[in-house]
This record gives C-alpha cells, structure tokens and sequence, in this order.
C-alpha cells in the first residue's frame, strides 16, 4: 500500500473514531476503562479493591491487623462487530477517494455504529439494575407527564444511598421522560446547562442537581436485543432490533464511573483497486470489537425505570 494511502487510512480512522465519540450517548464510558488489562484474545482484567472495616485500637497490642484485597476481575468481550464495502475505481476517480470514503463511512459510523453500540452498552446496563432487582415504577395513578419528577428524585435518592453523594451521577432518559421534565415547570428553573466531557470531546447537557441528563433516541432505550449476524438467512442486513420481549428504557441511572466501556480494536483498513483481488474497487473494512462492564463495587448503584 503507497505511504499517501496509508496516511489516508489512519487519518479516516482517526475521523471515524471521532464520529463514534460524538455521535454515540455512551462513549464517554470509555474514559472509565484506563486501568483495564487484556490477557488473552477476547479477556480484560479490571480491578476490585475490597477492606476488612475499622477494629478498635489496644494500647497494649496496638493496631487489630486487617487485609485488602485486589482483585483482578476477569471479563470476556462478546461484540466482534464488522462490515466490508467496496467502492468502484471509476466513482472514486470522479468525486476524490477522501471526500466520498470519508462521506460514505462517516454516514455508516453516524447512522448504524453509534447507535448499535449505544443500544448494547445501555441494555447491557438494564440487565445488570434488573437482575439485581433495583428498579423503579412509577407509582400509583401516576404517569410519566405527572410522576417523573418523583421517579427522577427517588432514582437520585436510590443511588446516592448506595454510592454516596460525591460521585458524579448520570441519568440516560428515553424522549417520553425527558419530554416530561422539560415541561415541568417547578422542574425547568432548576435546570443548569453544562458541559460534559467524552473523550477529548466535549457537548452542551442539562444538569440537575449536578447529575448530567442524557436524552437518548428511542430506538436505543430497549432492555433487550437481537444483534443481527449478516450472514443467517432473513439476517443479511445485519445491524440490531428489539428483541420481541423488549421493554422501553424509560430512565437509567448510575454514577458516571460504574460502567467501563472497553474497546479492544476499532479498526479501519483500506485496499486499492489493484490490492482488490475480487473487484475493481476500493475495499474499506471496518471491526469494532468491544463490550461493557459494571465493577462489582458498582454494580449496587445502577437503577433502571422500564415499561
């Protein structure tokens, strides 16, 4: 490959990663992932911190011995997520490779990588609050337009209960929840707009109270999905929908750090027309391979409200 595609491919990778970070609600979990260690092809290590609590101090013998133990906690990824094109030497040579690559696999990142990795890390969530059975209803006689303000509170209350009141929360909201809190009176004049770090990156959000609120698509906000092989009969277009049991995400909440997004290749590699042994094409490949865990020490702190 020629030293100027080369440079082309690492700066499209670079643009693509961007696009990931801006256009996905979850990314900025992978601030959290720094510490995490790979030992093998597809298993991380990330590290649990446990003490034995304060004993009482004799005058005679001094300190009661205590231990600390830290744990390397194996994970395995399970996303190995990817897709090929090509793109015919004669398009290319009418409209630039940098300007319709670029293009074309920007629109691919914004419209099926983003939301396909948002969908999993957010439901991947929703599994751990409900398997924990630390969920949230709305109440009696209560709907979403009269009784968000009272979910978002006791949401607020159930976390900071468990994780404290100096870790910096999040709150993922579906449009039907976050459409109710803005149109809450009482509630708007306690908003705060802010700005919040992904990545490099930084965004606009509201704030209550000092917790972020993140409006999230939808069609994102489901507790369970059928990610699409590309392959199987009836699956060739790939991508992720709604499992048939699914749930609605209404609210999910849980300290910014509880979650660390690991992402162990996202990669983009370019083939000229005459490398293409099949076509007289450019051929990009592109492969995420990731996943999202909760600490077990964080794993008390994340509240789901689905319906």
């Amino acid at each position: 490959m020629a030293i100027n595609t080369l440079a082309f491919c690492t700066k499209l990778s670079s643009e693509l990663d961007k696009a990931l970070v801006q256009k996905s609600v979850t990314s900025f979990l992978a601030d959290n992932a720094m510490r995490a260690k790979f030992v093998g092809a597809k298993t991380v290590l990330l590290p649990d911190i446990d003490f034995q609590g304060l004993g009482d101090y004799n005058r005679d013998t001094g300190f009661v011995r205590g231990s600390v133990t830290v744990a390397q906690t194996p994970y395995n990824l399970t996303m190995d997520r990817a897709r090929t094109f090509s793109i015919d030497r004669e398009d290319m040579d009418e409209t630039g490779v940098a300007g319709l690559a670029g293009q074309v696999l920007g629109e691919f990142v914004r419209t099926k990588v983003a939301p396909e990795m948002d969908a999993y890390v957010l439901s991947t969530l929703a599994k751990v609050a409900t398997d924990a059975e630390q969920t949230l209803s709305l109440g009696s006689n209560k709907t979403i337009d009269n009784g968000c303000v009272d979910l978002l509170n006791r949401a607020m209350q159930a976390v900071q209960a468990t994780a404290g009141f100096d870790e910096e929360l999040v709150a993922f909201l579906d449009s039907k929840v976050y459409a109710a809190l803005l149109a809450t009176p009482e509630l708007t004049r306690q908003l705060d707009v802010g700005s919040f770090k992904k990545g490099q990156m930084s965004t606009q959000v509201k704030y209550l109270n000092g917790m972020a609120l993140l409006p999230v698509p939808d069609s994102r906000m489901k507790d369970s999905y059928d990610f699409k092989d590309g392959t199987t009969t009836g699956e060739e277009a790939g991508g992720f929908s709604p499992a048939s049991a699914a749930k609605s995400i209404g609210l999910l909440i849980l300290p910014k750090k509880a979650c660390s997004l690991i992402k162990k290749t996202e990669k983009m590699r370019v083939f000229e027309p005459d490398q293409n042994q099949q076509m007289d094409a450019y051929k990009f490949d592109y492969r995420v391979y990731y996943d999202a865990f909760v600490k077990k020490s964080y794993k008390p702190t994340v509240y789901v409200y689905t319906y």
